[in-house]
C-alpha cells in the first residue's frame, strides 16, 4: 500500500509539472493530420480543439480565410490556453464566384445563390467590398439606415437586395431568400471590380462556457457580424493587442454573462466600436476607435463596464450611449477618455437606468445629455470644466497620442 501511495504521488507530481506545448498553424504548409508541434496544423479550429491547459497556439502572421471559435474551451488557473496571432489577419470575406452571378444588362449583375438564407439581422449588417472599399449603402445595424434602393436606382459601385420567398422561422427568426444586385461600370466584370462578399459571421467567436483564455496580436476584418463576438459565460479571459477593422456590426461585443478584459484594442470602420450587453462585465484599456457608423461606445442592460486610457474620433451617429433596463442599472466607469466629435455634433447620452462615473473625461465638439445618473470629476465637456471647480480637467491627451493613437490618425486629433 505504501509503495502504491508513493507511486501515485510521483504520477500526480509529474502530471502537475507537465510542460506547456507550442502548437503552430500555417494555412499554406500545414495539415490538420499533423500534431501541430513537430509539424504545423492547417486550420485554427483544429488547433483550438487540440489545445489543452498551458498550451499556446502560434499563428503564422499571414491572412487566414478562417475564424477562431471557442466553444466550451477551458484552460486552468495559471495555465491559460493562449492564441497568439503574431499579427495574423482573420479575413471574413471571400471573392464572389462569377458562376453564381448573371449579368442581366450591361453592368448589372444579380445572384440568388451565394447566400440563399437571410434574415433581417444579417441583411441589416450586410455589405460588399468593391475595389477594396466597404460598401454599406448608408446602412447600419445600430442606428438609422437608408432604405434599400430599387434596382433601377443603382449607380456604379452600389448594390441592393430584393426579398423573395419566405423560408419560415428558426429559433424565432424569420428567414427568407431573395436576390442581390450589383451595379458596375458597363464592361467591367466582377473580378475586375474585385467584388468580395462577407462569408463568415465573426473573426473570433465565443459560445458556451469558456475560461482561462488569452487571445493576442490578432486582427479581425470583414465578417458580416462582429470582429470579436463573445457569447455565453466566460471567466478569466484576456484580449491583448487586438484589432477589428470594417466589420458589419460591432468591433467587439459582450453578451449574456461574459466577463473579460481588453488591453490594447483598435476599432476602425465598424458599425459599432464597442457594444456590450446583458449582465456582462468588461474592462477596456488603451482603446482607439474611429470611422464607425452607428455608435462608437454602446453599453446597455445590467452589465458593469469600464474604459480607461482611450481615445475616440467620433463620426458615428451616436458617440456614446449607456442605457439600462427594467431588471437593473447599467454601470459604466470612465477614466482618461477623450472623445472628439468629427462630424455634426451629437451629445453623449447617459440614458435612463444607467449610471456613469467619469474622471478625466474630455468631450470635444460634443455635449452630454443625462437622464440617468452621472458623477463627473476633473472632466472637460465641450470646452468647459465639469464640475466647474475642477483643477487640471480632462483627459491626458499627450499620453493618449503617444500610447493609443495610430500614427495615421494622429494629425486628426485636435490639440488645444
Amino acid at each position: 500500500m505504501k509503495t502504491l501511495a508513493i507511486f501515485a504521488l510521483i504520477v500526480a507530481a509529474s502530471l502537475g509539472t507537465s510542460e506547456a506545448r507550442d502548437l503552430h498553424v500555417d494555412p499554406t504548409s500545414g495539415d490538420d493530420k499533423h500534431d501541430g508541434i513537430s509539424r504545423p496544423l492547417k486550420t485554427i479550429p483544429r488547433a483550438i480543439r487540440l489545445a489543452i491547459p498551458g498550451d499556446t497556439i502560434h499563428l503564422k502572421p499571414v491572412v487566414y480565410h478562417d475564424y477562431a471559435g471557442f466553444y466550451d474551451k477551458k484552460g486552468e488557473p495559471g495555465k491559460p490556453i493562449t492564441l497568439d496571432g503574431h499579427g495574423a489577419i482573420l479575413e471574413g470575406s471571400d471573392p464572389v464566384r462569377p458562376s453564381q452571378w448573371e449579368e442581366v444588362s450591361p453592368g448589372l449583375f444579380k445572384s440568388d445563390q451565394f447566400f440563399p438564407k437571410l434574415n433581417d439581422a444579417i441583411l441589416g449588417r450586410w455589405f460588399f467590398l468593391m475595389n477594396g472599399k466597404m460598401v454599406l449603402m448608408n446602412r447600419t445595424a445600430k442606428g438609422k439606415s437608408a432604405p434599400l434602393k430599387k434596382t433601377k436606382e443603382l449607380k456604379a459601385g452600389e448594390w441592393t437586395f430584393v426579398k423573395g420567398t419566405s423560408l419560415g422561422e428558426t429559433k424565432g427568426d424569420s428567414y427568407y431568400k431573395g436576390t442581390f444586385y450589383i451595379r458596375l461600370n458597363s464592361g467591367k466584370t466582377l473580378e475586375q471590380a474585385q467584388v468580395r462578399t462577407p462569408a463568415r459571421s465573426a473573426g473570433v467567436q465565443f459560445s458556451g462556457d469558456n475560461a482561462h483564455l488569452v487571445i493576442r496580436n490578432l486582427t479581425a476584418t470583414h465578417p458580416y457580424n462582429d470582429g470579436f463576438n463573445i457569447h455565453g459565460d466566460c471567466r478569466d479571459v484576456k484580449f491583448e493587442n487586438i484589432r477589428a477593422i470594417e466589420c458589419g456590426d460591432d468591433g467587439i461585443s459582450a453578451h449574456e454573462s461574459a466577463e473579460y478584459s481588453v488591453d490594447g484594442f483598435v476599432s476602425i470602420g465598424n458599425s459599432t466600436g464597442i457594444c456590450d450587453t446583458g449582465s456582462s462585465k468588461t474592462s477596456y484599456n488603451r482603446v482607439f476607435i474611429a470611422d464607425c457608423v452607428g455608435v462608437d461606445l454602446y453599453f446597455l442592460d445590467t452589465g458593469h463596464y469600464s474604459i480607461t486610457n482611450s481615445l475616440v474620433l467620433s463620426s458615428a451617429q451616436k458617440p456614446f450611449l449607456s442605457i439600462g433596463n427594467k431588471e437593473g442599472l447599467c454601470n459604466v466607469q470612465i477614466d482618461n477618455l477623450y472623445i472628439q466629435r468629427m462630424s455634426t455634433p451629437q451629445p453623449a447620452l447617459i440614458a435612463g437606468r444607467s449610471i456613469v462615473n467619469a474622471s478625466h473625461l474630455t468631450l470635444e465638439n460634443l455635449d452630454v445629455k443625462v437622464t440617468g445618473k452621472a458623477n463627473f470629476k476633473s472632466c472637460l465637456i465641450n470646452g468647459k470644466p465639469h464640475p466647474e471647480n475642477s483643477k487640471s480637467p480632462g483627459a491626458n491627451l499627450k499620453q493618449l497620442l503617444e500610447t493609443v493613437v495610430p500614427d495615421s490618425y494622429k494629425s486628426k486629433v485636435k490639440q488645444s
